[in-house]
This record gives structure tokens, sequence and C-alpha cells, in this order.
């Protein structure tokens, strides 16, 4: 088994845990019915549909 020969500092392992909580941006597609951004594998809001079939009501107030 591998074992460090010496002990890492308090910032160096700070600084490599620093990008532990960043979240990725989520990734965005285009509704193919009405062209609104929308997240992949999600209803789109704006027109209620996915994959072609209508799912959601979508009421325009």
């Amino acid at each position: 088994m591998a074992v460090p020969k010496k002990r890492k500092s308090k910032a160096k392992k700070r600084s490599r845990r620093a990008q532990h909580d960043k979240a990725p941006m989520p990734t965005l597609g285009w509704c193919d019915n009405c062209g609104e951004p929308k997240q992949p594998h999600r209803v789109c809001l704006s027109c209620g549909t996915y994959r072609g079939r209508q799912l959601l009501l979508v009421r325009n107030y």
C-alpha cells in the first residue's frame, strides 16, 4: 500500500479540497417544439412537451 513520505501542509490540503463543493453549471439544450432553452431529459417548462408528447398543461397568463 502506498504511504506518503511527507505530510501535506494545511494550505495544500485546503486548496485541493476547495474544488469539492463547486457544482458544474447545468447543460442546456433547446426545445424541439418551441425553441426555448431547457435542461436535457426534462419537460420543457415553457410549452410542456417532452420527446414530442404534451405532458404538462401550460397556462400563459
